[in-house]
């Protein structure tokens, strides 16, 4: 059985927490526990191929927001131990706990280490204060940033450990960071300083050929190292392209995320061949690398919104605006480029913090999509707030289909006494943000609506002899929800509306005219048509108007071209 990782504290570079458990997962355990742990499968990044089979036997939690600053992956230990510092630290001096093993008295000692010339520049680095419980993986980790690790020992009846790297010009690099920057392993402070000695030399009972766990940590970190970019060179700033994105990214979802590796100074937000894109400016190389290390290939949410990252040509980031396009969160005094906005925060005296997403935090939104509820948070919504509707044309049966499109709608209610308003109830939290981007600000029916969460839990259904006149239905047992299976290929084929519509489902009988035909009785104008080649039950068709084409989604889903065949009728990225 391979070992858990450990508990580690991800809000400097250093701690890429793929590469950790990469490293640690080819390290047994000297006592394992039969005690599953869980671990993201976004977090399983196939470094080398030799590491796949130790990266498998997880269970799956549901997305890389489900991790706070400060992460615990569960050994086999109590919760107060979790919450516990282990040893303590007065004014440099360490307090360490007792050793755990007799044998270890003796550790230093047998460590040939020169006593001249302290604090002189070495590629040996001396770690002070570990937990007892560290392994040869998680100090090779705290290198790995900073270049090549060659050999490394640990003391843990001493709390200390070795590290030796490749150059002085890495080993100076990593103390002169954890100078500014306070190095933690297990939520512990450790203090990173020069060895006194230029080579780290161990005896027979030491080396690393009669330690298999130090070993493996080499090894690990080896196969990182020489992983090759394809884009430019390291710089402090990185290029983000989000690729099947399904739900939601928002530039405060990508702060979230990025800023768990390390200090975020700019973040811009734009869409480039219809792929959202970022760039996010660190403060330094060696943090860029390591975020690049820990998320490149990663998952937002469980098997989508991937993120791929390479660096960018630019040195920093020229940020004009603070809004929920572009930040510069070192400086928050900057305009939103919205007077209006603008205006009232000078009013109020408040700088632009963010603006989340339908009124929920970031980390809600995000989590809300994961399905994940911290402890105190409310329970996700469900419901949604349309407004500015057409009262003349809106129905139950019209928002149903409509909303359909980016989730199971369960109810829907029109207001009675105010009827341009209506509550749409859909099956999941992400489904609600899922229509809240691609719908809100949409016009339909000749009016803008608005889409925005509701203070309502749920949709209530009227009561025996209330008057209700058909304004309210219940669809949780239609037939024609488009995502009942679990992780249903659908997810993959929502788009924001588009003047295109994808057709499907269409049987051999019907041609080309007939459905023109039916989609002009519908008060389209129909612009184009065009057969898939390889498959006739599919087409995409062309109309004159975005708007055009919601009307017309709106009337034809579910069309009956022949006895047996409904037309199936979605949003297209294509064009014709």
């Amino acid at each position: 059985m391979k070992r858990p990782v450990s508990e580690v504290y991800c809000a400097s570079p250093y701690l890429a927490v793929p590469q950790l458990q990469a490293v640690q997962a080819a390290v047994p355990h000297p006592q394992a526990a039969a005690v599953p742990y869980t671990l993201h499968q976004s977090l399983q990044p196939a470094f080398t191929t030799a590491f796949t089979h130790a990266l498998a036997p997880v269970s799956v939690s549901p997305a890389l927001t489900h991790f706070s600053p400060m992460m615990h992956f569960m050994d086999q230990r109590g919760s107060d131990e979790l919450l516990a510092q282990t040893g303590a630290v007065s004014n440099g001096s360490v307090m360490s706990p007792a050793p755990n093993h007799a044998d270890n008295n003796n550790d230093a000692k047998k460590v040939k280490l020169d006593t001249k010339n302290p604090g002189a520049p070495s590629r040996v680095i001396h770690i002070r204060n570990i937990p007892n419980e560290v392994t040869e993986a998680e100090i090779v980790h705290l290198g790995i940033p900073f270049g090549k690790v060659t050999n490394v020992l640990v003391l843990k009846g001493k709390n200390q450990a070795f590290l030796e790297m490749s150059d002085e010009v890495s080993a100076t690099t990593m103390v002169n960071y954890f100078t500014n920057c306070t190095a933690q392993l297990r939520g512990r402070a450790v203090y990173v300083q020069f060895s006194n000695h230029k080579e780290l030399k161990t005896d027979q009972t030491h080396s690393n050929a009669q330690n298999p766990s130090a070993q493996a940590a080499l090894q690990a970190a080896q196969a990182l190292v020489n992983q090759t970019d394809t884009q430019g060179g390291p710089n402090t700033v990185l290029r983000v392209i989000v690729e099947h994105m399904i739900y939601p990214v928002t530039l405060d979802v990508l702060y979230q995320i990025f800023s768990r590796v390390g200090k975020v100074l700019k973040i811009v937000t734009f869409t480039k061949n219809n792929t959202f894109q970022a760039l996010i400016q660190y403060p330094d190389v060696v943090t860029a690398q390591a975020a690049k290390m820990t998320l490149d290939g990663q998952n937002i949410y469980n098997a989508c919104c991937t993120l791929r990252i390479e660096y960018s040509k630019l040195s920093n980031l020229n940020v004009k605006y603070n809004n929920d396009k572009s930040r510069d969160y070192t400086n928050p005094n900057l305009p939103t480029g919205d007077p209006a906005l603008d205006s009232a925060l000078a009013i109020g005296g408040m700088p632009f913090t963010g603006m989340p997403l339908a009124g929920v935090t970031p980390t809600a939104a995000a989590l809300g999509a994961a399905g994940i509820r911290l402890p105190g948070q409310p329970s996700p919504n469900c419901v949604l707030l349309v407004s500015n509707l057409n009262e003349e044309m809106v129905t139950p049966d019209a928002l149903f289909t409509l909303f359909g499109v980016y989730g199971d709608v369960q109810r829907v209610k029109i207001l009675f006494n105010k009827k341009d308003n209506a509550l749409v109830q859909m099956s999941e939290p992400h489904q609600t943000q899922l229509a809240i981007s691609h719908l809100d600000k949409m016009k339909t029916w000749g009016k803008q609506i608005r889409v925005t969460l509701s203070k309502h839990q749920t949709v209530q259904l009227p009561k025996e002899g209330q008057p209700d006149a058909g304004l309210t239905k219940d669809y949780s047992n239609s037939p024609l929800h488009r995502f009942k299976k679990p992780g249903s290929k659908n997810y993959q084929n929502i788009y924001p509306p588009s003047a295109t519509l994808h057709l499907s489902n269409i049987p051999p009988t019907v041609d080309e005219e007939q459905i023109k035909d039916a989609f002009a009785h519908a008060g389209a104008s129909v612009k184009a048509f065009k057969f898939f080649p390889k498959d006739r039950k599919m087409a995409l068709i062309q109309l004159g108007s975005v708007e055009e084409a919601i009307a017309a989604l709106i009337k034809m889903h579910n069309f009956q071209l022949s006895d047996s065949s409904h037309l199936r009728v979605s949003f297209s990225k294509s064009t014709i």
